[in-house]
């Protein structure tokens, strides 16, 4: 079967010592094509080194920016599908420095955007100042807490701008327009915003809340935008594009490598595409 040219693997970057790895640099937050597609992974599902080809797949796919999810053993805001993968993944002793190192091993290949997304309590287990040169250090962007409120995070914040990195937070639907205002100006690279309340999870429609709560945000930052929560299907990826930067998409992606054991990269790639495209996916692929 002839190959996809959005499947083509692009060119790995090499570097040599006289050319290190890029460190931090926000400007691979943004997206160059709207929408632009963030795809999220839990790192060690089904274990380090398929999480790697899955995250290059992606990227070869069109992925702009990999969100690499640390797993975590009390996931309050995931859906059952991203509860699945962090226990898989915490069985196999997934640790945040796996996931960090990780990070640095996609940087020498790739330039794509570097996320590492993580409730607190990891982050704090190892050090606010330890996470953050470890994080720059294995030239990740930026990091977003899923659990980490704006009015608490101020230590952090100077924590992530000494090393250059960028401070992702969540916008909700439910958040006051003061409440986005802090967000906004606390926020760094991109704004995620979530297009419903609830756990993560695909949704056969679009919550028609996303839509106004990406106009509330820009009166108050010019970052760009990003939607998640849900988006599984080309309409609805199309249809984020209409009025934000780019869909952040999780639990399909989560799913699809769930029920494709042996060739999740390959079904990762295809899903991601036909997210983009609208070319259909392979027969054994979930829909």
């Amino acid at each position: 079967m002839r190959q996809h040219d959005s499947l083509r693997p692009r060119d790995p970057i090499t570097r040599s010592p006289d050319h290190p790895i890029t460190r931090s640099d926000e400007s691979r937050l943004r997206f160059a094509q709207r929408p632009g597609l963030v795809a999220y992974v839990t790192c060690g599902d089904p274990d380090l080194p398929t999480t790697r080809e899955i995250i290059l797949a992606a990227i070869a796919a069109g992925a702009d920016v990999i969100e690499l999810g640390v797993p975590f053993s009390d996931p309050v805001a995931d859906g059952p599908v991203i509860q699945r993968a962090s226990e898989r993944a915490l069985k196999n002793s997934t640790s945040l420095q796996d996931v960090l190192s990780l990070a640095r091993e996609i940087r020498n290949q790739s330039d794509a955007g570097l996320i590492i997304f993580s409730y607190l309590n990891p982050i704090l287990r190892m050090g606010l100042t330890r996470f953050c040169a470890a994080a720059a250090d294995a030239g990740a962007d930026g990091a977003l807490l899923t659990d980490l409120t704006v009015e608490e995070g101020q230590e952090y914040r100077r924590c992530m701008e000494s090393r250059q990195l960028a401070t992702v937070f969540l916008a909700a639907p439910t958040s006051t327009d003061q409440r986005l205002k802090k967000i906004a100006e606390a926020s760094r690279g991109f704004v995620y915003a979530v297009s419903r309340t609830g756990v993560t999870g695909e949704q056969k429609q679009l919550a028609g809340d996303a839509r106004d709560l990406v106009q509330r945000i820009r009166k108050y930052t010019e970052l760009p935008v990003a939607v998640g929560f849900g988006i599984s299907n080309p309409q609805q990826f199309t249809e984020v594009g209409k009025f934000a930067d780019a869909a952040v998409i999780g639990s399909a992606i989560v799913h699809t490598i769930e029920q494709n054991p042996g060739r999740a990269p390959q079904a990762v790639a295809e899903l991601i595409a036909w997210l983009k495209n609208g070319s259909s996916k392979a027969a054994n692929s979930p829909r």
